[in-house]
């Protein structure tokens, strides 16, 4: 029997050991751990409507009319009438002929990208890319080229060199650590010039992004039939679940390969009838969306520090490098004693020499809250120093 202790010994000797806390609360910028009412930057919410009165309103909607568990996979019984609606409209929403949902962003992946590649294919895969992409590009069994972070000339000498009958490149859209955006136009160029497909994870992008929050593919007016598009349902729109959208024949194929579509059981039809007042709640977003990008500018412009770096980003995601593991973890820490939550990110999640605090904004946080993270983090750079 393998014994872990030495192992989980040495991931607290580098600060490396991942800790959970208890939320008696539900999702918002405050919440109640352990008793405590805690402001936190710490959730994906970046619209605020995990809580949103209408959203819970269709969510207890949706139970009464189609109960809480969907009982089997999509291809058994599993595929209901909110389903089929839901997969409708995020097609229309995002521009796409077809969509196809999935329980999580990271089965989407796991699913895609396998369906779309197999032995004696070429998979191309950004360095940061998420880690079910990467999971995704191991399981498909394709020869795989992984380029340098955003490096269209490394990738582009990559696909000239391959003789593979099938390529696939495969990119975040926002990098969730990092909080840059791919340049998806490029990306797209070189797919189509090398007789690739382009496959775009809008985990952090999709509702936050684009014209009425249609997602990163829209924010740069992309279309194209080589080009799909995953989106999680769990973040901006506030509920559970992802999607894949692209052409109709690509989707329908991809409904007859994914191995964790065909072999999973169906989200619950009551978050997919959510979900379609989530869609309007997005596509009706622009004020919180305004919102947002306010305490974005208004976070950037009050934190002057001098030892730590906030590395460049106009998204919801402003990571706050800081670099060795235990100050990242001790500063994490005191911030919580403070009452604010931000969690501290290391590696294996990000290259080692890089942690950082990963500072998410929400359009529910008030312009007061920012202004009280900016402070306690100007002051505690301070006393560390």
């Amino acid at each position: 029997m393998t014994d872990f202790y030495e192992e989980l010994a040495a991931l607290d000797t580098l600060a490396l050991r991942r800790q959970r806390r208890l939320v008696d609360s539900p999702c918002a910028p405050e919440l109640v751990v352990g008793g405590r009412r805690i402001l936190a930057f710490s959730s994906n919410d970046y619209l605020g409507l995990a809580n949103d009165p209408a959203l819970v309103a269709a969510a207890q909607e949706g139970a009464r009319l189609y109960g809480v568990g969907a009982g089997a996979s999509p291809l058994i019984t599993g595929h209901m009438a909110p389903h089929a609606r839901l997969e409708r409209r995020l097609a229309e929403f995002t521009g796409m002929e077809r969509a196809l949902l999935f329980s999580t962003g990271y089965l989407a992946n796991l699913g895609v990208v396998p369906a779309l590649t197999s032995r004696g294919d070429a998979l191309f895969s950004d360095r940061l890319n998420h880690a079910s992409l990467i999971d995704a590009a191991r399981l498909s069994r394709a020869e795989l080229h992984v380029y340098p972070h955003l490096d269209l000339a490394a990738l582009e000498t990559a696909l000239t060199a391959t003789r593979a009958k099938r390529k696939l490149i495969v990119t975040d859209a926002v990098f969730s650590m990092d909080g840059d955006l791919a340049p998806l136009p490029g990306l797209l160029q070189l797919a189509e010039r090398h007789d690739a497909w382009l496959l775009v994870d809008d985990a952090h992008g999709f509702g936050v992004l684009g014209p009425q929050g249609r997602g990163a593919v829209a924010h740069f007016g992309l279309a194209s039939p080589r080009l799909l598009l995953m989106g999680t349902l769990g973040k901006a729109a506030g509920a559970a679940g992802a999607f894949v959208a692209g052409a109709g024949n690509t989707i329908e194929w991809i409904l007859q390969k994914a191995r964790s579509y065909i072999f999973s059981t169906a989200e619950p039809p009551l978050i997919a009838h959510a979900l379609l007042t989530g869609i309007d709640l997005i596509e009706q977003g622009d004020a919180r969306r305004r919102h947002l990008a306010g305490l974005i500018a208004q976070l950037r412009g009050a934190l002057k520090l001098r030892r730590w770096q906030l590395l460049p980003s106009d998204t919801a995601i402003q990571p706050l490098l800081i670099g060795d593991n235990a100050e990242t973890m001790d500063v994490a820490n005191k911030l919580f004693e403070r009452g604010l939550w931000v969690p501290g990110i290391r590696p294996p999640t990000v290259p080692a020499g890089t942690a950082r605090l990963r500072i998410a904004l929400s359009a529910a946080h008030s312009g007061n809250q920012v202004g009280q993270l900016a402070a306690a983090l100007m002051q505690l750079e301070g006393e560390l120093a």
